[in-house]
């Protein structure tokens, strides 16, 4: 039995002592998803299979309690996710012989998707005035750990993290992970990043901490520190301002991540991240980024205009949590398709979105984003370069609905579609088509 899972059934049998207390079950909620999902994606030129396709229901239950009375309060949170294969088969659902599974649905041997798949995640919790333990199944989002909700069910973690508020526009949280479940899987794995063989170099520990401060009413100071034992550390500093001009709000988003290597990444072949190391097999070599990023919004009555421009400097590409089954990261150009954070990509962008309400539609927003990366290098499996400032493209469209009212109400609807073109050797463009039907029935 591992640290955390010894810490949770501790955790859960002092709660069990106390669950009847007043707060624990009156601030309780509980909630049913469903997410019915489907992807198309069709592969451009080259070898292999032209389309990747699958489609499925999500169901995900999710209960929060409240916490027992008493300075130490102390509560449970559950969360139950099954996924339904409704069409995927061998040779559409995208697996391949060193992928955890497919698009959407884990593999069986033979590559076919499995008919469903679930898991069932346990989080206690305790909390001392403005400040929150939690043990177990985690969903963290900070510039360090984004977990990913990109298709039918979403990726946890399992780990312990701890949040504060006790110190006026200071918000702290620190935590460690030791095995992800990724969104196309039930098992739990360990971690590792693109580039390495995860199969071999893996870690069971990601250590992370930092914060946010709001030095006025509209600007937000940030710094968070991420540790992958054996791969890498990151530290990243942001800055988020909000400015009133006019009759609209302009959004500054700025952001800069350094990360070098650690450990093994260093020394050992099976833990390097992809990159442009000339003389290495596929250019892969320890871990060595700064990546530099500005996004600029401005929003005026109903309208989204803005642009963003972002620099991937260094030999390695920019690293994060990646087991290669699907994963998020905290750029600005973290897209649909691709995450444009090459070794010295530099890419600009520009953006536009729509509310419909202004115009009595509520409900319907629409928006769409054009991105831009070139200069990347990169080597080949010989160790010589393969490409000298190649470019990619990427385009956006997003349309969604969400029913306002009547009996249909919360009921959504989303079309996204996406184009990516580059002219990098042995690289496939692809064209993109995600449809998906939610709905979300509260229960307690």
């Amino acid at each position: 039995m591992n640290k955390s899972t010894l810490a949770l059934a501790v955790a859960v049998g002092v709660l069990a002592q106390q669950a009847g207390a007043a707060g624990f079950i009156e601030d309780s909620k509980a909630t049913l998803g469903l997410r019915n999902f489907y992807i198309n994606t069709d592969n451009r030129d080259g070898t292999g299979a032209n389309k990747n396709e699958e489609w499925g229901q999500g169901f995900d239950l999710r209960f929060i309690s409240g916490y027992t009375q008493g300075t130490v309060g102390f509560g449970i949170d559950a969360i139950g996710l099954l996924g339904v294969k409704l069409d995927s088969g061998g040779g559409t659902n995208g697996a391949t012989s060193t992928s955890y599974g497919g698009t959407v649905f884990p593999s069986k041997s033979n590559g076919e998707a499995v008919d469903n798949f679930s898991s069932l995640g346990l989080t206690a919790k305790a909390k001392i005035s403005q400040t929150e333990l939690k043990l177990g199944t985690l969903q963290p989002k900070n510039p360090v750990i984004v977990t990913n909700d990109g298709r039918l069910l979403p990726q946890t973690w399992q780990g312990g993290q701890i949040t504060s508020g006790e110190i006026k526009d200071l918000t702290l949280v620190g935590g460690q992970v030791e095995h992800v479940k990724g969104r196309n899987s039930s098992n739990e794995e360990q971690l590792s990043i693109g580039g390495a063989n995860a199969r071999v170099a893996n870690s069971n520990k990601f250590i992370y901490a930092g914060g946010d401060y709001k030095i006025t009413k509209d600007l937000t100071a940030q710094y968070y520190y991420g540790n992958l034992e054996d791969f890498y550390k990151q530290h990243f500093l942001g800055l988020v301002h909000n400015w009133a001009i006019g009759p609209g709000v302009l959004k500054s988003d700025l952001r800069y991540f350094n990360s070098s290597d650690d450990g093994k990444n260093g020394t050992d072949s099976n833990y390097y991240s992809s990159g442009n190391y000339t003389g290495l097999r596929n250019g892969r070599g320890e871990v060595s980024n700064n990546l530099y990023s500005g996004l600029f919004l401005y929003t005026v009555a109903g309208h989204t205009f803005g642009g963003g421009y972002q620099v991937s400097n260094g030999s390695s590409d920019f690293p994060w949590l990646n087991q290669g089954d699907g994963s998020s990261n905290y750029t600005i150009t973290d897209m649909q398709i691709q995450k444009f954070g090459r070794a010295g990509e530099k890419t600009w962008q520009v953006r536009y979105s729509y509310d419909f309400a202004k115009v009595g539609v509520p409900g319907l927003t629409a928006g769409a984003v054009y991105l831009r990366g070139d200069d990347i290098d990169t080597v080949g499996t010989n160790g010589q370069q393969a490409a000298s400032g190649a470019s990619e493209w990427e385009r956006d469209f997003t349309l969604a609905y969400v029913v306002p009212e009547g009996p249909l109400k919360n009921v959504g609807f989303m079309w996204k579609n996406a184009t990516w073109r580059t002219d990098l050797p042995n690289t496939r463009s692809q064209d993109e088509n995600r449809l998906i039907l939610s709905y979300s029935i509260p229960l307690l």
